[in-house]
């Protein structure tokens, strides 16, 4: 097992993976000759965007090898698992589907099965499937996704033993990864890495890293030539996109690098994701109420509307700063659409704690949030604290404030009712081949009739029906 200190990485490192790529593309080339296909690959990606679009990269190593994408895992010769170390489901559902492919592996022993991502970096896990998963192929982690060619061509060209090269400490922002981005109208766009925040219940800040932002020009020349490959929308990614610039000398603020990339020809939406609320400025609340392409949409976890709670989970803020806070956006952006992360069941969590969270619920009117029931992540301040709560509590709980967030999506989306909205027309519907889809600026998902020639335009369309989680219409244009 290799588990590597972080190291400065130069662009000629990076340039050497070419090499590597080079040979497996030849390897590929060859194993075409003996099998009149090529290689193909499949990936399964567990998590947040961030996890998305790192499998965005391997999907663009892999072009650059010409290894095609399989249809399903069953018809792939190499497959990769991208995890998530936020929630247990997200662990589980990882060592489940390694269990089940002890069978392909024994079907084509050549099969090459690799796990990344954020479960990597934990020591435990990775002797957990040293122990339990002979089969895996290759373990690598967050901070050298870069090296996976040069890994690949290792294993292949040594023997069958796992392969393990983990980095513990942060790597460096690095520049010019391929990437094979899953939609053609919008990307991610990754404009830091890693978390100072530590908050007790979560486990990024050790499989992330500290802090990292990559330059605004190396930020404004990706989201160039996504323009000019006809990109619409982009979304913004970091842990905290609040804290974007802190770690430069001169300190270039998330404000004013939205202020930036406003300018850019071509592009018609900025989103961004992940904003917390400690960090929230006027001037990134100005920014959002200004900028024509800033979508008037955010996300601002709040997590639990216990103060108690709150401090607990270290936090840095109270349920009246929250609340004020939203107060203060709804005033400089009236149509805005805000969304969250909401925990239940937090160690020593109350009912009157909980009643507070359901009253933050009332008050902001989210328009949808995503809820969780606390799971304990090892390596944690929150797994050695006291008064666990009991899981029939924490799934009571949890129902009540589905149901209550339900009732509110609803109650928001019916507002729309016989509304003319702006939406970026995506494609056909996932559900009705007949219908278009695309989303609002206030990120609404719309499915509407309309011409096949509108996709990838900005079309305004009649809303006719809504739905809990979504709208229904008819184009006007």
């Amino acid at each position: 097992m290799q588990r590597s200190k972080a190291k400065q990485i130069s662009q000629d490192e990076i340039l050497m993976q070419q090499y590597n790529i080079n040979s497996l593309s030849q390897m590929n080339e060859d194993f075409f000759k003996e099998n009149g296909r090529y290689q193909s690959y499949f990936i399964q990606t567990f998590g947040c965007q961030m996890n998305e679009h790192d499998s965005e990269n391997l999907a663009g190593m892999f072009d650059m090898m010409n290894i095609d994408l399989a249809d399903s895992m069953e018809e792939a010769d190499i497959i990769i698992f991208n995890t998530c170390a936020v929630r247990e489901n997200a662990e589980l559902k990882v060592y489940g589907n390694l269990h089940a492919l002890k069978k392909l592996k024994v079907k084509n022993p050549d099969l090459i099965i690799a796990v990344c991502g954020c479960m990597m970096q934990q020591d435990h896990v990775v002797d957990e499937i040293k122990k339990r998963f002979p089969h895996v192929s290759l373990v690598f982690g967050t901070h050298n996704l870069y090296k996976f060619p040069e890994l690949l061509l290792k294993y292949l060209s040594g023997d069958s033993k796992t392969l393990i090269d983990v980095w513990d400490i942060d790597g460096n922002v690095i520049e010019g990864l391929p990437s094979a981005r899953r939609y053609d109208l919008k990307a991610f766009v990754n404009i830091m890495y890693g978390c100072n925040n530590f908050c007790t219940y979560c486990i990024v800040p050790y499989t992330r890293g500290r802090e990292r932002s990559r330059n605004p020009e190396d930020v404004i020349n990706e989201v160039k030539d996504l323009a000019r490959n006809g990109v619409k929308e982009i979304t913004l990614l970091g842990q905290n996109v609040n804290s974007y610039g802190n770690d430069f000398d001169n300190k270039v603020s998330f404000a004013k690098l939205l202020t930036m990339l406003n300018d850019i020809q071509g592009i018609e939406r900025i989103r961004f994701m992940t904003s917390h609320p400690k960090d929230i400025s006027e001037e990134l609340i100005d920014a959002v109420a200004n900028l024509d392409k800033v979508c008037e949409s955010i996300h601002l976890p709040v997590q639990s509307g216990s103060t108690a709670v709150l401090k607990k989970m270290n936090r840095h803020y109270t349920k009246d700063q929250y609340i004020e806070l939203i107060n203060k956006i709804k005033t400089k952006v009236p149509n805005v659409a805000l969304t969250t992360d909401i925990m239940v069941g937090f160690p020593g969590e109350t009912e009157e704690d909980f009643l507070d969270t359901l009253d933050v619920l009332e008050k902001v009117q989210y328009d949808s949030a995503f809820m969780f029931i606390y799971s304990v992540r090892k390596g944690t301040v929150a797994e050695n604290m006291d008064n666990h709560i009991d899981e029939s509590v924490k799934k009571d709980r949890f129902n009540r404030l589905l149901s209550k967030a339900n009732e509110i999506a609803e109650l928001k989306n019916s507002k729309y009712m016989d509304e003319i909205v702006e939406v970026l027309v995506e494609g056909f519907s996932k559900k009705d081949k007949t219908r278009l889809m695309g989303r609002t600026r206030q990120n609404k998902l719309v499915n509407f009739i309309g011409d096949e020639s509108m996709i990838g335009s900005l079309v305004n369309v009649k809303v006719t029906e809504t739905k809990s989680f979504s709208l229904n219409g008819i184009a006007l244009d």
